[in-house]
Parts: structure tokens; C-alpha cells; sequence
């Protein structure tokens, strides 16, 4: 009997759905560089070389910015277990699948916490987010990118309001990070996380993440011990930073996923050699374009004017459509993903992906293309509103 194994085989997909994302071939070759162990002084390089390109990308110049070893999921985790103590008040905004995360989160590890909910598919009001302040608030929360519903968060107003009151603001970047205008010094943004798998276009497995001086100097305030030994951030900074309590260099904690940095550190390179202005207003290009042209095949988008989040377009899929029939056709026979409604509107809108190289007329108009012919309409027109939107 032969032990040969198959070959492994996978489909060639274009990603289009809420995550991940394309991943450009300059990434996947970083990715396969031969891995070296986690203490050579040539890694060590490469991690300071990457948090700079973080800190470039995040628009911040702190110094506590690195990438947390775990998806989006695991930057989440570590912003609450370091920053949030059991029995803080923390004022959470919930407008969708992943403000429900959050405010889960928080729960579980003990936080006492005042939901502000909204609408799924719109941004929620600045004022009610002040308003549940109070002097005994730790913290307030907000997700900027809502991948859920596609809305941007306004943060306008939030740190300073924050700061009167002596809490931290929080936020979720995951689906904004390097697709929409977000600048965590300039928002007063205290701890952020996001995510290699959206608009970095990196394969899934790495955590960016940032807290400036005023969270850092309160996380090592604080006499107990991080409820996480693997999220504990003061072992991590050992390990990442040179300088955190007069620590020798690259102090062990775990093994980094050193090959994930690599893809990363490329990763960030194209973002830095496009330009975050120049990126932005692309993705805002693509994500118009990509609107006008799905709107003729009668597909509407949820956010509206003023809170549509770039990098993320969901729209509602029009009576008497199959959707769950079309995304597996458009999957199966076009080799195009796009992603399902969840929560309150599942089975009501499709999530599709405006990000990073998928930000371009050429996967556009093969998703276009691809709908057209599945929904019926006329494809020569959607193709031909997604183009002029490009010129």
C-alpha cells in the first residue's frame, strides 16, 4: 500500500468577501524566505524595521507599536486583558457583529459595561458615546471599521471627551487600517488593534497593534498580573522593545511567527511605497466605483452618504435573488468570493471587499462581469459605470 500523500492542491480564488484579502505575489515570496530562530540579531532587525513601518502606516509615533502574534481576534484580547481591569466601567458602542464581540469580551473579563447600541448599517451618534461618560469610566470602545455592516465610526470629538474624564479611548481598526483616513495620534486614540488579513493584504496571523505613552504608563501602574500570560503585553514589550524597564535586548516570551513577519514587513513596504494619502483616496475610488456600477444590477448599498466605510461595501440584495445560490455560484463557477450578511442581515446584503490590490478596476470588473451574468442584468452597462468611476 502506498503512504504517498496527494499533492496539496488549492483553488486559485479571487478574494472579494469581508476577509482576507488578495495577497500580492511580492508578499507570498516574502513569506517563504527561509525562517531564521527568533533571537538572531538578523530578526531582530527585521522586527524593528517592521514596528517603524507600522508606526508609519498607524500614523503614530509610538513607541509601543508591534504586531501581537494571533489574528484581529488576538489584538482585541490583548487591548482588554492589559487595559481594562475586572470591575472598570467601560462604554462600549455596538452597531454591529464586531461591537457585540467587544462587548463580549469585555464581559467575560469582568468589566462592568454600558452598551451604547445603534443601528446595523449606521454610524453611531458622537453624542450618545460622550454622554454615557461618566468620572467612573476606565474606558470607551469603538469599532472605526465595522466589517459587519460596512460603516465608518466617526471619532471626532471622542479622545478629548475621553480625556476630561481621565478614561481611555479604544478602538478597532481591523478593516480601516490602510484603506480609510485614520490617524491614531491626531484621533487621540489610546490602544488600537487591527488586522494583516484586510486592507494590508497580508496572509491572516498577525495582530497590529499600538497604546500610547498615557496607556502604557497605566498598564505598568497597575499591581496585578495580567489576566493572559500569552496577551500579557509587559512580557511581550520585552521581547519586541529594547527599552522597557531597563530589560536586556529580545528578552524571551514566545516564539514570534517569523515567517508571518516577513509577509508583513513586505506588506507594508507597497503601502508605504503607494502613500497612505494616495492609498485612501483609492479605495475610496474603487469603493464609488464599485457602488455605481453593482447599483445598475439593482444592488443598494446599506451605509449611507457620510458613514460608508471604503475598504467594505455591503449592499442589499434585491427580492427574489437566492443569495446564499448566487455566492456560491459566483464562488464555484467565476472562482470569486464575496461574503454573507450576519447577524440581523443575514440572507439581506452581500459584503464585498474593497481592499488593497482587490481596489482595482480589474477584480472589479470581474466581479461585475461575474454578477451580471448570475443576477441577469446587463453587464455591459455595470461594467461600464465601474470604469467611468475609474477614469
Amino acid at each position: 500500500m502506498s503512504t504517498a500523500l496527494p499533492e496539496l492542491v488549492v483553488p486559485d480564488r479571487l478574494l472579494l468577501g469581508s476577509g482576507p484579502s488578495p495577497v500580492p505575489e511580492r508578499v507570498l515570496r516574502a513569506l517563504a524566505q527561509p525562517t531564521i530562530g527568533h533571537l538572531d540579531p538578523a530578526f531582530g532587525a527585521l522586527i524593528e524595521d517592521t514596528m517603524e513601518r507600522l508606526r508609519w502606516t498607524m500614523v503614530t509615533r509610538n513607541r509601543t507599536t508591534l504586531a501581537v502574534s494571533g489574528t484581529g481576534s488576538a489584538g482585541m484580547e490583548t487591548m482588554v486583558v492589559n487595559f481594562v481591569a475586572p470591575g472598570e466601567r467601560v462604554v462600549c458602542g455596538v452597531n454591529g457583529l464586531f461591537g457585540e464581540r467587544m462587548a463580549d469580551e469585555l464581559t467575560r473579563n469582568g468589566a462592568i459595561v454600558e452598551r451604547v447600541d445603534g443601528e446595523w448599517g449606521r454610524a453611531i451618534e458622537l453624542q450618545r458615546l460622550i454622554e454615557a461618560l461618566d468620572g467612573q469610566t476606565a474606558a470607551l470602545f469603538v469599532v472605526h471599521g465595522e466589517t459587519s455592516t460596512g460603516v465608518c465610526q466617526s471619532l471626532d470629538g471622542l479622545a478629548e471627551a475621553c480625556r476630561e474624564r481621565d478614561a481611555l479611548l479604544l478602538v478597532d481598526c481591523v478593516t480601516s487600517l490602510a484603506g480609510q483616513r485614520i490617524e491614531i495620534d491626531a484621533a487621540g486614540v489610546d490602544v488600537a488593534f487591527s488586522g494583516t488579513q484586510k486592507c494590508l493584504n497580508c496572509p491572516p496571523g498577525l495582530a497590529p497593534f499600538t497604546a500610547s505613552a498615557r496607556a502604557v504608563e497605566r498598564l505598568f501602574a497597575r499591581s496585578e498580573p495580567c489576566r493572559s500570560w500569552y496577551f500579557d503585553l509587559r512580557a511581550i514589550l520585552a521581547y519586541w522593545r529594547e527599552d522597557v524597564e531597563g530589560a536586556p535586548p529580545r528578552v524571551y516570551h514566545h516564539t514570534a511567527p517569523i515567517n508571518m513577519v516577513y509577509a508583513l514587513r513586505e506588506a507594508l513596504g507597497l503601502v508605504l511605497e503607494e502613500g497612505l494619502e494616495q492609498r485612501w483616496a483609492r479605495h475610496q475610488r474603487a469603493h464609488e466605483a464599485l457602488r455605481e456600477a453593482l447599483a445598475t444590477l439593482g444592488l443598494e448599498r446599506l451605509a449611507p452618504d457620510g458613514e460608508a466605510l471604503w475598504s467594505l461595501l455591503a449592499v442589499r440584495v434585491p427580492e427574489g435573488i437566492d443569495e446564499a445560490a448566487v455566492r456560491r455560484r459566483l464562488l464555484l463557477e467565476h472562482g470569486i468570493e464575496i461574503s454573507s450578511g450576519v447577524g440581523p442581515l443575514a440572507g439581506r446584503v452581500w459584503r464585498i471587499g474593497v481592499m488593497g490590490a482587490g481596489a482595482a478596476v480589474e477584480p472589479q470588473r470581474r466581479l461585475v462581469q461575474g454578477l451580471a451574468e448570475l443576477m441577469g442584468g446587463d453587464a455591459g452597462e455595470a461594467v461600464a459605470r465601474l470604469e467611468a468611476g475609474w477614469r
